[in-house]
């Protein structure tokens, strides 16, 4: 078996140690891994934003580039949505480069679906004691499906007590460019993410997106919480000391 990383740009230039921390996981599950540094964004920002030019032409770069590969990873609901989803009719792209985006939905995932849907793990030998709840990003959860993958791989971590948010699905309000754009509604939304994350009396929250844990992070963080949003694949990297 042969994995191929896909890094996405908010991991690569602001939480990098959570790519990394990906690929730890793989090493302790004797999974190779490769990393084509070609690689550059999947186009999703551009398409939010109606620069559909702009993200066909990152859609057939990505598509060149991974081509070949068995299995695309990434530590990202929200960038395997956009390929996996968003790819091919919704870009107009050309023939040949529409193939390759139907074949490549096949073979691209999400880091905890492809852990447990794939791989068939659920227990990766993590240790991380804390009160834990998942935030379901939108994405993730309703264009991939991807609910119950981190929690039964969360079950199994040592030290670790699960607990449900009351909002769990409920938006955090960050959107891309819509927390830019609807700044007040953005946080009004993640106030609401907030407050049931108070009412679970945990002490961290996690996420399958990065992008998702930075707004939810940042407002707790402006709030004095003590409560830390930590990337999955971080957790799941955590050891016994």
């Amino acid at each position: 078996m042969a994995v191929s990383l896909f890094i996405p740009c908010i991991t690569d230039q602001l939480f990098p140690a959570t790519g990394m921390n990906m690929v730890r996981v793989f090493d302790r599950l004797g999974i190779a891994v490769s990393y084509d540094a070609r690689q550059t964004c999947c186009g999703q920002p551009a398409f939010n934003t109606g620069y559909h030019d702009e993200a066909r032409a990152l859609a057939m770069r990505f598509l060149d580039i991974f081509d070949d590969a068995e299995y695309v990873v990434a530590p990202s609901g929200s960038c395997v949505t956009m390929a996996k989803v968003f790819y091919g009719d919704l870009l107009q792209l050309p023939p040949s480069h529409r193939e390759r985006a139907e074949a490549l939905r096949g073979r691209i995932f999400e880091f905890t679906e492809f852990l447990v849907d794939v791989l068939h793990i659920e227990d990766v030998g993590a240790s991380y004691a804390a009160r834990v709840a998942v935030h379901d990003s939108c994405h993730a959860l309703r264009e991939l499906g991807v609910k119950q993958q981190p929690r039964a791989l969360l079950r199994k971590v040592r030290g670790l007590d699960l607990v449900e948010l009351d909002l769990a699905e409920r938006c955090c309000g960050f959107g891309g460019t819509f927390s830019i754009k609807n700044e007040e509604l953005s946080v009004a939304m993640g106030e609401e993410k907030l407050a049931s994350i108070a009412r679970a009396g945990i002490d961290v929250v996690t996420a399958v997106d990065s992008s998702c844990l930075m707004h939810v992070g940042g407002l707790l963080e402006r709030k004095r919480s003590a409560v830390r949003a930590v990337h999955i694949a971080d957790i799941l990297a955590s050891e016994a000391a």
